[in-house]
Formats: C-alpha cells, structure tokens, sequence
C-alpha cells in the first residue's frame, strides 16, 4: 500500500494491464514438498480493512492448492528496517514464493530479492521489478469513482468528506476520481480532504471523521487501513464509503456502498506459477475489468435506483465505455490549470504520475 515517494517516480514505471490467463490455465504438479508462501501484513490483522483483503487472498491460495502450498504471514510489520528483517527472515526458512503487499515494503523487497535469486517476490502496490520481483497493483480509482456516484446521490449538504494517509498518486487518484464521480451526478457537490500522513492510527482516522461532520460534511470516504472512519460515522448517524472491505458489520447504517480488493485469483495464478515452474516477473495494473475491484454491499439506505446506477457504470468501467479520466469537457484542478482536455483521457503514465486534485476539492498536494 504504501509510502510516500516522488510522483515522478510512478510515471516511470511500465505496466501490464492485467494478469495473464495462460498461468492460471497450466497444470501444477503437486510437489514432494510444499511449496511454502509467505505473506507480509503492514497493519494488524482485523475484521476489515486491507490487510483483511490479502487475507482472503492468501486463504484462497492455500483453499485452492492445498497440500501444495504453505501459506503463512506475518501481520503489523513497519515499513523500513522492520520489513527488510521480515521478509529475510521468510526467505531464510525456505519460503520460495512472498507477497509483500504495502508500497513502502518495495525497497526492503527488492534488497532481499537480491540476496536470494532462487525466491520469488511479489511486490503489491509496487512498480520496481527485478528477475525475480514481480509487481502488480490495482486500479483502485475505478472503485472510487463509482463510490463518488453513490456519494453524489445520497449527499444531502452537498459536502463530503476524504481522509487521506499519504499525498501518493495512488491517493491522488482515488481523491480525484470520487470527486469527478460524485460531480458527474450532482455538479454542486464539493469534497473536504484530510491528510494523516499515517496508514494506520484507528484514533487519528476515528477523530477526522469527527472533525468533518462537524463542517456539515454527511458523506465521508477514506484511504487509511481501519475501520474507524465507518464507526465514526455510525456512532453520529452519517454516511460513510467502506473501503477494502464489506463494513457493514461495524457500520450497519452508515455504509452506502463499499470498494473492495479481490486478491485471491492473482494469489492463486503466481503461486500455480511456481509450482508449474512457469512464474515470470510481471508488472501488472488491474482493475474492475480483471475482477481485481468490486465496487457493491449497499447499505439499506440507498434507493435502488441508485444501486443500479452505479452497478450499470461498473459494467461499463469494464466494458471500457467509461473511463474515470476521461473528459466530456475540459477539466480543471482546484488552482484553475486545465488536467485534461476536452475530449481527451489521461495515460496510464500520466494517472500514475497525478499530483493534483481536481476542481470541487478542497485541499492541497504536499509537493
């Protein structure tokens, strides 16, 4: 997920737009012994949330292969030092295959990558590769311009709100897209973004919520790793978007619609790789289209309507008819430049290179 590094630096990167089905079609071969797969978790395991996510990929890996594999992890390990150890570790008690899911674990990966050529490595969230590091991420703003679209209808005050952790594009994106989302349906609705500069503090993120609501914000989104957002706005009886996970266990009211992460089938394909002997290092860049963002679980409070509206803008996300960056009009960012062109979408380098937020938010990119 995460760290905060130069912008420039992801518009370098070179993607694969989606995982290729020839590694999920090959016959594995069940090994004498298991292959042992470790997966590396920022943040505490919980009910919900993005380690939640990779959770489920990892147990679907291991309910798919089973006997094959080995599939372990090790949950609330701090980007930097703390990662590097981690995952050397791993690699040390023979685990052939690593998910290191977290943007600040890419450096650590990459470094113990080096040291044991005969591992393979996926970095998720990701952008730096090796021989034997792959990375692949998600089209996460796909998911939030939908959310905005729920949002956009279901605002009363016309004035929602983000809590942001770090200002990466990766961030940026989802910010702009909910924005564009929700103005596409209510041209009057405006976004109040807060910046953490932390992925994972349930106080700090439960505390913005509240400071939000009460600027008369009614409809909030986030991009931290808790669930304190969601039972913030169920305990002051407002709105929230579940983000990595279904929350509606612990927002029941609250929650209108929820993007979700779906890790379990790329889990599953690298690791048929590695027992196929067929794994390849590969960058790719999912989305909806690939099955890797669902955007649904409506709360009871959203009309039907609206559910249809925005389960029929998902299937034209992956049909492609829609794209989040794409300009009817020309579009501008909150200081007035114009982003995109009339009649123009933005390029793959160019979304993940975005350090701007766009008209109708309120807020700044630290630059």
């Amino acid at each position: 997920m995460y760290k905060n590094l130069a912008a420039t630096l992801w518009a370098a990167c070179c993607i694969t737009l989606a995982p290729t089905g020839a590694q999920s079609q090959t016959k594995v071969m069940p090994p004498s012994e298991p292959l042992k797969v470790g997966f590396v978790y920022v943040a505490p395991l919980t009910d919900a949330g993005w380690v939640r996510q990779h959770e489920l990929g990892r147990r679907a890996v291991q309910d798919s292969l089973g006997k094959s594999v080995l599939a372990t992890y090790v949950e609330n390990v701090a980007e930097g030092p703390d990662a590097e150890r981690v995952i050397r570790d791993l690699a040390r008690q023979g685990y052939k295959l690593i998910f290191t899911p977290s943007f600040g674990y890419m450096e650590p990966t990459l470094k113990v990558a080096q040291e044991f050529p005969d591992v393979k490595f996926e970095s998720i969230t990701g952008y730096k590769t090796s021989p034997n590091v792959a990375a692949a991420n998600a089209r996460y703003y796909e998911g939030r311009y939908l959310a905005g679209v729920a949002a956009g209808r279901m605002t009363r005050s016309n004035l929602t709100g983000y809590i942001a952790g770090f200002p990466i594009p990766e961030v940026v994106q989802g910010i702009n897209a909910f924005a564009l989302g929700m103005r596409s349906v209510n041209p009057k609705a405006e976004v109040k973004v807060v910046w953490l500069n932390t992925w994972f503090d349930p106080m700090r993120e439960r505390d913005a919520a509240m400071t939000l609501f009460n600027q008369r914000v009614d409809v909030v989104s986030f991009h931290t790793a808790s669930t304190a957002v969601m039972a913030a706005a169920q305990e002051r009886g407002k709105l929230a978007v579940a983000y990595h996970s279904d929350m509606r266990s612990i927002a029941p009211d609250a929650q209108i619609v929820a993007v979700t992460h779906q890790w379990g089938a790329y889990y599953t394909s690298r690791a048929k790789a590695v027992l196929s002997g067929n794994w390849q290092t590969t960058n790719v860049w999912g989305g909806v289209k690939e099955g890797m963002i669902r955007v649904g679980d409506f709360g009871s409070k959203v009309p039907a309507a609206v559910q249809d509206e925005v389960l029929a803008r998902q299937k034209d996300i992956a049909s492609g008819t829609l794209k989040p960056f794409y300009a009817k009009t020309a579009v501008f960012d909150n200081e007035g430049n114009e982003v995109i062109a009339k009649g123009t979408a933005l390029s793959d380098e160019e979304i993940l290179g975005m350090n701007w937020l766009v008209a109708g938010v309120h807020g700044k990119v630290s630059r």
